[in-house]
C-alpha cells in the first residue's frame, strides 16, 4: 500500500464514518432520552433513500401509503386513549380536532402534495425536501404506536419491541419498493484533485453535511429551550416530569430528530452506493457500533467512535475484503471489556 492508496481508502473511511456518525449520535439521542435501543433507525436511512429514487424516476413513492396508515393508526390509539380515561371526556371535542390535524389532515396534505407534482421534473432540493416531509413524520408515529404505551417499561421490553418494529418495517419495505436496489443523482459531478488523490463532489456533500448537522445539534442542545429540555429528560427522566417537562413530548421530539437524520443519512448516500430494502439495518448497525464507544450517551465519543468505524471498514475491506464486517463488529469486544473494568460493581444484595 502505497501513500495514494492509504489517501483514497481515507477518505472513503471519513466519508462512510460520516455517515455513522449521524447515525451514532440518533441512537445516543434516542436511548438517553427514552432508554429505547433503535434497531429501525437504519430502516429511515433506507426509506429516505428509496423514496427520492422514486421521485427522481417519476413514480409515486409508497411511502406516502404508509404515513397514511402510520397517522390513522396514531389517530385510533387517541381515540382509544380517550375512552380509557372517562376523565377526558370534556375535552374530546378539542383532543379530536387537534389530533385529527396532526395525525390525519397532515398526512392527506403530503399524500395530496406529492400526488400533484411526483410526474414533474422537480429540482434536486425540491426532491429532498419532499422527501423528508414524507419520511420525517414516521419518527414520531412510531413511537406514538410503539413506544408511548409501554414508555415506562423495561429496557428489556423496548429492546424486544424494537426487534420486531424493525422486522415490520424491513416487510414494510420489501412491499413497497421490492427486492430491486437504487441508486440516485449525486448532488454534484464535480471531481477535486489534491495531489495524486481525487476527492467527489458527493462524498464532500456527505463528510460537510455531516459536519454542519454535528455543529448544529451542540447548539441546539447547547442553547435552545427544548434541547435542553431533552437533556434534562435524558439525565433524569423522573426529575425532569417533576420541574415541568413532559417526558412524552421529548420522546417524540427525539424519535423526529433521529427519523430526519436517518433520512438524510440515506439521501447523503444513495448517490454513493446501490440501497436495497433491507440496506438500512447494516448500515444502522454499524452507527450502533460507533454509539456503544461512546457508551451510548456521550455524542462526542459516539461521533469519534464512527469516525474510527469507518477507517476500520475502509482499510479492511482492501486488506481483508472477505472479513471486513468480521473485524468492524469485532470492536465491540474490547470496548466492551474495557468498560465493564472501569466501572464499578457491586454486589447485588440477596433476599
Amino acid at each position: 500500500m502505497d501513500l495514494s492508496i492509504a489517501a483514497i481508502l481515507a477518505q472513503d473511511g471519513i466519508t462512510t464514518g460520516a455517515i455513522y456518525a449521524l447515525l451514532a449520535l440518533a441512537l445516543v439521542l434516542v436511548f438517553s432520552v427514552t432508554r429505547v435501543i433503535f434497531i429501525p433507525q437504519g430502516e429511515f436511512v433506507a426509506y429516505g433513500a428509496l423514496t427520492l429514487a422514486a421521485l427522481q424516476t417519476q413514480k409515486f413513492p409508497a411511502t406516502c401509503y404508509l404515513l397514511l396508515a402510520m397517522g390513522l393508526g396514531c389517530f385510533v390509539a387517541e381515540l382509544a386513549s380517550i375512552v380509557r380515561h372517562p376523565s377526558r371526556y370534556r375535552q374530546i371535542a378539542r383532543t379530536l380536532v387537534a389530533h385529527a390535524g396532526k395525525y390525519l389532515l397532515f398526512p392527506i396534505a403530503v399524500y395530496a402534495l406529492t400526488q400533484g407534482v411526483f410526474m414533474q421534473t422537480l429540482p434536486m432540493i425540491v426532491q429532498i425536501a419532499l422527501t423528508l416531509l414524507i419520511v420525517v413524520p414516521m419518527g414520531p408515529f412510531v413511537y406514538r404506536l410503539a413506544y408511548e404505551p409501554i414508555a415506562e417499561a423495561s429496557t428489556l421490553l423496548l429492546l424486544i419491541v424494537a426487534v420486531a418494529v424493525h422486522f415490520a418495517m424491513v416487510g414494510l419495505g420489501l412491499v413497497m419498493f421490492g427486492a430491486e436496489g437504487s441508486r440516485t443523482n449525486a448532488f454534484s459531478d464535480a471531481t477535486f484533485s489534491f495531489g495524486n488523490v481525487s476527492v467527489s463532489g458527493q462524498s464532500l456533500w456527505v463528510v460537510g453535511t455531516a459536519a454542519v448537522l454535528i455543529v448544529a445539534l451542540y447548539f441546539y442542545f447547547d442553547r435552545s429551550i427544548s434541547g435542553k429540555a431533552l437533556r434534562a429528560t435524558s439525565v433524569n427522566r423522573l426529575g425532569a416530569r417533576l420541574v415541568g417537562i413532559g417526558t412524552t413530548q421529548a420522546g417524540r421530539l427525539a424519535f423526529t430528530l433521529a427519523a430526519g437524520l436517518g433520512a438524510l443519512c440515506g439521501v447523503l448516500i444513495a448517490p454513493i452506493t446501490t440501497i436495497y430494502y433491507d440496506s438500512g439495518f447494516l448500515i444502522g448497525l454499524k452507527g450502533f457500533v460507533g454509539a456503544i464507544v461512546g457508551g451510548l450517551v456521550s455524542y462526542p465519543l459516539a461521533a469519534a467512535g464512527s469516525l474510527l468505524v469507518g477507517l476500520l471498514e475502509s482499510y479492511s475491506s482492501f486488506w481483508a475484503s472477505a472479513y471486513k464486517e468480521v473485524i468492524v463488529f469485532t470492536l465491540i469486544i474490547p470496548v466492551l471489556l474495557w468498560r465493564s473494568l472501569a466501572s464499578p460493581h457491586s454486589d447485588e444484595d440477596e433476599e
